[in-house]
């Protein structure tokens, strides 16, 4: 197998900011030349599909700065200091959706952008569904509605749902089903 990992010589924290930390790093690559990387450390986050008893899965709408416009989403958000992904997913389920879980099922994970970001995104579903109270992030404004789950796969398939952790959940949840019930054959 051809070596393919580099090595770090030095490095320096370009910005430290709230969420998102950018490095830039001097490495030596596998052919002995020295290259820079630059990425942005983020500290990992989850997503959760929840669903309701009748089979519908909340949703959300969210306005997303960065790209400028609303975007239809599972609920997710980022792990905190300390906290496990299982943790993250209850917290913020709870905080966008009111929602706690009594089950969370564990999909898979994702590197969202391997380019430029050690970011790691955890994929889980929610089942046994209890609404309690919404409390949200005082920046934290969203919409919150359901469809049945074949709706949001069509939503996919449609590019009305395009956040990539979204679609994975989706996507996966969909397979895992078709698997569990013995369905064979394309979409």
């Amino acid at each position: 197998m051809t070596l393919l990992t580099e090595e770090k010589i030095s490095g320096i924290l370009v910005y430290d900011g709230c969420l998102l930390k950018v490095h830039r790093d001097e490495v030596k690559l596998p052919n002995g030349k020295i290259s820079i990387r630059e990425y942005i450390h983020h500290p990992g986050a989850v997503v959760v599909l929840p669903f309701l008893e009748e089979g519908d899965v909340i949703l959300e709408r969210q306005f997303r700065y960065p790209a400028s416009q609303v975007f239809i989403e599972c609920p997710a958000g980022k792990i905190d200091p300390g906290e496990s992904p299982e943790e993250t997913a209850h917290r913020e389920l709870l905080e966008e959706t009111g929602y706690t879980c009594r089950e969370l099922r564990y999909l898979g994970k994702t590197h969202p952008g391997i380019g430029y970001t050690d970011e790691i995104i955890y994929l889980y579903e929610g089942y046994g569904l209890s609404l309690q109270e919404v409390n949200r992030d005082d920046d934290e404004f969203l919409e919150i509605f359901h469809v049945p789950f074949e709706e949001a796969r069509q939503m996919v398939l449609r590019g009305e749902i395009t956040d990539a952790k979204s679609v994975a959940a989706i996507l996966l949840s969909y397979e895992n089903r078709r698997s569990e019930s013995g369905i064979q054959g394309e979409y």
